[in-house]
């Protein structure tokens, strides 16, 4: 199991990264937030799951360790696997998907892409002994310029199964909310809102 890779970013797309680590470049599939922290030339050491298949390894990267447990632990959940995990990451904060369980929000819950309300009650049904209580801490989005912010939150929606044109048109709804220093979570959650209202 790989826990965590620590080396230079090489690339960085819109859905992963590129981390040089001993002269190997490992893939890591990472949420837009944690995306928007990157830059190519710079160290990074990012918390990782490996999720081995019979045709795959893949490696998901998050931005701490607390979004890599959380990520593990929707995964116990039936129905969940590794993309709608990243979904969930990408869409709630982990204080705002312990906040929904707790709380059996299933309205929350199904601001995911892929969590219908079923699937919102089995999650809430099976997590809510495990997952704890919400520990108050607020995340803290990483400033990016406006054409990135545009860009990665237009990915994250389309990697997220919406079709570009009307992952387009939420970009240009939340463009309003972006401020000077944009802050990407919070951005394609809000984006997420609109898409799950329509």
């Amino acid at each position: 199991m790989i826990a965590f890779v620590r080396g230079q970013v090489a690339a960085v797309s819109l859905s992963s990264a590129v981390v040089e680590v001993g002269g190997v470049g490992l893939e890591l599939l990472c949420t837009p937030a944690t995306l928007a922290t990157l830059r190519p030339g710079q160290s990074t050491t990012l918390p990782t799951s490996m999720i081995v298949r019979e045709d795959s390894l893949t490696l998901y990267g998050f931005a701490d360790e607390e979004e890599k447990v959380l990520f593990e632990l929707v995964q116990t959940a039936s129905g969940v696997g590794p993309k709608l995990a990243q979904a969930i990451v990408a869409v709630l904060s982990p204080d705002g998907l312990r906040t929904a369980i707790a709380s059996e929000d299933v309205k929350t819950l199904t601001k995911v892409p892929g969590i219908g309300q079923k699937g919102a009650q089995r999650i809430i049904l099976e997590l809510k002994d495990r997952i704890g209580a919400p520990t108050g801490a607020v995340s803290s989005g990483a400033p990016v310029g406006a054409a990135a912010w545009r860009a990665q939150v237009h990915e994250g929606l389309v990697g997220l199964g919406y079709n570009p044109r009307d992952a387009e048109r939420a970009v240009d709804a939340v463009a309003d909310q972006a401020g000077p220093v944009p802050d990407v979570g919070a951005l394609l959650r809000a984006a997420l809102r609109l898409l799950s209202k329509a």
